[in-house]
């Protein structure tokens, strides 16, 4: 499955998407949380990564799908691999295990809009108007509400500094994939960068970590969900978006995230909102609005 093979769908398709992008993505923070439970965040991740580029490399050769052409490409591709992967999630994974909660963590990798705006313009050549820019800057109004309580209550800093090093990843990885990766095919370029991100987190885990694992029928399931659902499926509709429309246009759909991963925590584990939560996720909301239009 290509880009091109992608952009083909049909045109409710479309809506589907981004619906099926929010949630998929959005169930990567439970699923985490639940595994840190039984693993260190990089052993996790070593296991996530690795479980999914196994995966996309069967598929890759049992569809025959095509490799890059030249070794230029192959290091595109790895670099977003670093970002987007190794960077992202294991800052992510990090900062949860350092007690940042499952909401807090979207909310913060959430704010990615405004920072890949400000990069879009600089390296991409994208115009924001000022409706978007209202609608950026209230989403990180609504990040200042719900965090700053936290912080001030004495919360794990290097939690907070360890999610920041996931925004960072996760911006730069959309941004580098916007430019130079256009054309990438989902199953081998997914491939590369999930072994990218693996021996990363392999490396990591080895000089970090215990590497010791309690093997339960939830951590097998967490593994699994994150590799298949996330690395895979969420990846791939992030990649397939980006490649279609601006990356602005397409990171304003993280302002969703955070209030989708707060009903999920609600639910699954028992992270209840509290009212600056509440009034943050509200101002997200009208940001997913305003940075929409043009």
């Amino acid at each position: 499955m290509t880009y091109q093979t992608a952009i083909s769908t049909p045109a409710h398709s479309r809506l589907l998407l981004p619906l099926s992008f929010i949630i998929l993505w959005s169930s990567g923070y439970i699923g985490g949380a639940i595994g840190l439970h039984y693993a260190e965040p990089f052993t996790m991740t070593f296991l996530r990564f690795g479980t999914a580029g196994i995966l996309l490399l069967i598929i890759a050769l049992a569809m025959g799908a095509p490799w890059p052409e030249s070794w230029t490409k192959v290091g595109h591709i790895a670099v977003v691999g670093f970002f987007m992967q190794a960077t992202q999630f294991g800052g992510l994974y990090s900062g949860m295990n350092n007690g940042v909660s499952a909401g807090v963590s979207a909310l913060i990798v959430g704010m990615m809009p405004i920072f890949t705006a400000i990069g879009a313009g600089w390296l991409l050549r994208e115009k924001v108007s000022w409706p978007q820019w209202c609608g950026l800057l209230l989403g990180l109004g609504g990040l200042a509400i719900v965090v700053s309580p936290r912080i001030t209550a004495g919360g794990d800093m290097a939690g907070y500094l360890l999610v920041g090093v996931a925004l960072f990843g996760i911006t730069a990885g959309t941004l580098y994939q916007k430019k130079f990766c256009g054309g990438m095919d989902l199953r081998t370029g997914g491939f590369i960068q999930m072994m990218v991100g693996s021996t990363v987190m392999l490396i990591l885990a080895t000089q970090t970590e215990t590497m010791q694992i309690r093997w339960t029928g939830e951590f097998v399931a967490s593994v699994g969900w994150l590799a298949l659902m996330n690395s895979i499926g969420a990846i791939s509709l992030l990649y397939v978006m980006i490649h279609r429309g601006e990356a602005t246009r397409v990171a304003s759909l993280f302002y969703l995230i955070p209030p989708v991963t707060a009903v999920m925590a609600s639910v699954m584990l028992a992270e209840l909102p509290n009212l600056y939560t509440v009034v943050g996720l509200s101002l997200a909301a009208c940001g997913v609005y305003l940075s929409n239009q043009k």
